[in-house]
């Protein structure tokens, strides 16, 4: 997993709760500050732990956990990237986009990374499917970075999100729905 993902952890971690948390939180998981750079990849696994020490401490699930940190890294993704965004978007279209432009600028950039692949089928112009794939198995982060993008675009009271499989295999499928007319 791309350290910039790390990096954005910590500061979600801090501004959620606090410094003092991250501190406890490494820890706990046998990490230290020093394992992470924003322009590194790290294994896996140290998400794992990282997600599974703060489940521990908070109470709250991984899904749960995953969901939340999905939210919150929407405003830093749109403005990464924000160069491959179209003014006119929404939601939906944006979702559907996703795969051709931002996943692809992230595997043309950085070869050793590896974002899930989302297999997007418009139903209909208010409704759409992500297929998410990863051997991750963070679906529910999936999920979380669905309702950011609604609340980016200021249509999370217009979006209905709905995993219609379990959060955390390999294979996710997300429903998305617009519930009234743009």
């Amino acid at each position: 997993m791309h350290g910039t993902i790390f990096t954005l952890l910590k500061r979600y971690v801090q501004t959620q709760y606090d410094h003092s948390t991250w501190i406890r939180l490494l820890e706990a998981s046998g990490l230290t500050a020093s394992h992470f750079d924003h322009k590194n990849v790290y294994p896996d696994e140290h998400m794992y732990r990282l997600v599974g020490e703060a489940a521990a401490m908070t109470g709250l699930s991984a899904d749960e956990l995953h969901e939340r940190f999905g939210e919150y890294l929407v405003p830093d993704l749109m403005y990464m990237y924000q160069r491959l965004l179209q003014p006119g978007w929404t939601t939906l279209d944006m979702l559907e986009h996703t795969e051709n432009t931002m996943h692809r600028q992230v595997r043309q950039e950085h070869a050793e990374n590896a974002p899930p692949v989302l297999n997007v089928t418009r139903i209909s112009p208010d409704e759409l499917f992500i297929d998410y794939v990863s051997k991750r198995r963070m679906g529910a982060l999936a999920v979380g970075i669905v309702r950011g993008v609604a609340n980016y675009y200021d249509e999370s009271d217009q979006i209905l999100v709905e995993p219609t499989t379990s959060e955390n295999g390999e294979h996710v499928r997300i429903r998305v729905r617009r519930t009234r007319p743009a």
